[in-house]
């Protein structure tokens, strides 16, 4: 929100200097993000007039000018402006003056030719950016009066930044409500009085989008001139605003706009077709906006369109086809109210951010758009003629917001501030900010104004006490109480150790954003079940994230063009899937991609493939201390898996994650190489720890036995582990696998695999018959199951 000082002191007794005025209201939560002083340091700059202009005998680019600047003899004045020209008016910075920046007029020659003074640009002036010629003023301008005078000078542009829930100072006089409220001043703003009606032409409106636009206002004001320009105050205002002038009938939308808060829009009432109709758009309906655009709608948007065609966007943006121009004399002009939930995140959606947008979208005070559209009357009224046409209203009363009272316990006030605030200044402070106060034996009861959508609660209330009473008027106390230590159960994994870990065997910790672009999760399938945002930041943050690998390996790819062959990464996070409500699970991935080692020497360098990852997984999981409970299996694998380096992660038989490297095609479309490894599961289950057991130290020596089988090839090490600790029982305390053949000598379809048996008992040494017959039953039962044969 930017605003001209000048034109906030008129509408507010403000007994404080600028800088004052700036800490109050930053100290109030209304943030000074930028302040700009403006024409300050003007002594010796005139109002002056071009009577002749000639071209400089040296120089191609200069004149030399005869300027009348009120003193009787015409100055000379050699000028280089390219709009420099016989008749205009102009500031001229007289020989003594000292101009913003440091520049003093002195008189000079300029090839050859002496000059008694400078034409001076905004620039120059220190009142605009505008450095591409002469500052024209109009032409009624009084020649030689100080220009600082006639442009009401010096000024200050202010620039707030304002949070999203105070949209009611986003008009001067809703700002003037706050600065009235922290200097114990009054508003002065006038009663809006209507405008007397002189026209008779009526259009009718009618109200076809429900809840989303309960209260449209419209009026037809004939026979405006066309020509008519804004006059200097007002161009003035909005240029300390940060808006040009444009014409008559724009300016006055946006100087209503600054001035109240309320957007408006007029329409050319020449190519309008029957009645107005508020209406959500059809499927694929499009409309050529004011920039020029092609805007393509859904259903989510409101439109303002007559019989026959849309119009505009509303609360966005006007039509092409309908717009104002310069041969426009009859003008509909629309006052309208739409609920911020219509507009919120459609102007994002159509890569637009609009003055209008950044209202409607927070919330524009439902009582105003009559007040507005009577002021615009009256403005255009005074500046382009016309005849006021009857107010059009069409309106829901009962889709309307309506102001509760919110109860404010004095009692209830003082524990959350901490000091004591009289009761008359807590009434003082409610009436200054425009809200009825009724006094109850507990404290208040308020009823804010429509303007403010904010006050909901009664914490609420207590902040606007704490705003206007002042912050650094209360005082700061150090709490006390007693603190209790969080006890860490024994039973789970701290989050945090897993994260050291993890870091421990070379990962790095990434954090990615919670929002990603529908358009990043197409390649890998994430199509269904996905939480769409109401009104995201922005179209390549629409949805939350179903799964933390689309950002990691977003971030791999970005190391690996940053000639990063070796990437490996983790990020600790919850992924969202679509329920009611949203679920939220928190998940580890981790992504890998390059050698298996870190560039060394005591080893041959190898390719980082499935099995290293699966052996940083079985870490993980031994020490949860229950790995019997894990398993990994091939089937049911999600389409950006590779199949045949892919794994499901399963705990107690339950999928919770998934392993391996990406599908090729996956690979292709995203840049990537085949190296690539992911991992992806729930963190709960990983993080579930087995309480540790003290267990005596064996007395009794443990025996091993090798065997060698023969099995089927689709047959799974994890069955075999299996089958053996089933058939062995406590016996067996540990399975190793220790080699993987096939070919020569193994029928096709069939592999061996040698393991280790590392069997011990408690009570007894195991004789060697011991060991033999718990080999026997092993393969027993690996024959009975597996189909496996026995070799050597």
């Amino acid at each position: 929100m930017k605003f001209s000082e000048n034109w906030l002191r008129e509408l507010v007794d403000v007994k404080a200097d600028r800088a004052a005025l700036a800490h109050a209201l930053t100290m109030a939560g209304l943030e000074v993000e930028e302040l700009t002083p403006l024409g300050e340091g003007l002594d010796g700059v005139v109002v002056a007039q071009i009577v002749a202009a000639e071209k400089h005998p040296q120089a191609d680019r200069l004149q030399v000018c005869k300027v009348d600047a009120g003193q009787g003899e015409p100055l000379q004045i050699v000028c280089g402006a390219p709009n420099a020209r016989v008749g205009i008016k102009v500031p001229l910075a007289t020989v003594g003056a000292n101009l913003p920046g440091g520049i003093a007029i002195k008189a000079a020659k300029l090839r050859g030719v002496e000059s008694f003074g400078m034409l001076c640009s905004a620039k120059e002036l220190g009142v605009d950016a505008d450095a591409s010629g002469l500052l024209e003023l109009p032409l009624d301008a009084p020649v030689g009066q100080s220009l600082a005078t006639f442009l009401g000078l010096p000024d200050a542009s202010f620039e707030l930044k304002l949070t999203p829930n105070r949209p009611d100072c986003l008009g001067l006089v809703g700002l003037a409500h706050d600065v009235a409220a922290l200097f114990g001043s009054a508003v002065k703003v006038p009663a809006q009085a209507d405008v007397p009606v002189t026209g008779g032409a009526r259009r009718g409106i009618r109200l076809e989008a429900g809840k989303h636009a309960p209260r449209y206002l419209g009026r037809i004001i004939e026979g405006i001139d066309p020509a008519a320009r804004s006059p200097l105050w007002l161009a003035e205002r909005l240029r300390r605003a940060g808006l040009r002038s444009i014409g008559a009938v724009v300016d006055v939308t946006n100087y209503v706009m600054l001035e109240l808060g309320q957007p408006l829009h007029a329409f050319d009432n020449d190519t309008l077709d029957g009645d107005i109709v508020v209406r959500h758009a059809r499927a694929g309906e499009t409309l050529k906006l004011l920039d020029g655009n092609t805007a393509t709608l859904d259903g989510g948007f409101v439109l303002i369109a007559d019989e026959k065609k849309a119009l505009a966007v509303a609360g966005v943006m006007g039509g092409h086809d309908s717009r104002v121009t310069d041969a426009t004399r009859d003008i509909f002009l629309e006052s309208a109210h739409f609920a911020p939930a219509a507009i919120m995140g459609r102007a994002r959606k159509l890569g637009l951010h609009t003055d209008a947008s950044h209202r409607f979208e927070r919330g524009v005070d439902p009582e105003l758009p009559r007040r507005a559209l009577e002021r615009a009357t009256e403005l255009l009224l005074a500046i382009a003629g016309g005849q006021a046409g009857p107010v059009l209203v069409a309106e829901n009363p009962a889709d309307l917001p309506h102001p509760v009272p919110v109860v404010l316990r004095r009692a209830r006030l003082k524990r959350v501030l901490g000091v004591d605030v009289a009761d008359a200044e807590v009434a003082r402070i409610f009436t200054a900010l425009g809200m009825r106060v009724d006094t109850v034996a507990e404290g208040w009861r308020v009823t804010a104004p429509s303007s403010r959508f904010d006050i909901e609660r009664e914490e609420d209330l207590i902040e606007e006490v704490a705003r206007i009473f002042g912050y650094d008027n209360i005082p700061t106390a150090t709490p006390t109480g007693a603190l209790t230590l969080a006890t860490e159960p024994e039973a789970r994994i701290n989050e945090l150790a897993l994260r050291e870990q993890l870091a421990a065997r070379g990962y790095h910790e990434a954090v990615s954003l919670s929002f990603v672009a529908a358009e990043l999760l197409t390649p890998w399938g994430f199509g269904e079940r996905l939480v769409a945002l109401a009104n995201p930041l922005s179209a390549d943050l629409a949805v939350m994230r179903p799964s933390l690998l689309p950002g990691l390996i977003e971030a791999l790819r970005h190391n690996r063009a940053r000639q990063q062959e070796r990437v490996r990464l983790f990020e600790v996070a919850r992924v969202f899937a679509a329920g009611d409500p949203p679920r939220e699970t928190p998940s580890l991935a981790i992504v890998a991609c390059g050698s298996a080692r870190a560039e060394q020497w005591g080893e041959p360098s190898r390719v980082l493939d499935f099995h290293d990852l699966k052996g940083d997984l079985d870490a993980l999981v031994a020490w949860g201390g229950e790995p019997s409970r894990w398993s990994v299996d091939a089937t049911d694998l999600p389409t950006w898996l590779h199949p045949g380096r892919g794994a499901r992660v399963m705990r107690d038989g339950e999928v919770v994650g998934y392993l391996g490297a990406l599908h090729p095609r996956l690979a292709k479309a995203l840049d990537l190489g085949a190296d690539v490894h992911v991992l992806e599961l729930a963190l709960e289950p990983l993080l579930a720890r087995r309480l540790p057991l003290a267990r005596a130290v064996p007395r009794f020596p443990a025996v091993r036995r090798d065997i060698a089988l023969d099995l089927p090839e689709e047959v799974r090490w994890s069955q075999v582990e299996e089958v053996v600790r089933q058939a062995l029982g406590e016996r067996l305390k540990e399975l190793r696998l220790f080699d993987r053949y096939s070919g020569k000598g193994v029928e096709a379809g069939r592999k061996s695999l040698a393991m280790g048996l590392i069997l011990q008992d408690a009570s007894r040494t195991l004789t060697d018959d011991d060991a033999d017959r718990c080999i026997r039953e092993a393969v027993a039962a690996l024959e009975h199951t597996c189909k496996a044969k026995l070799r050597g």
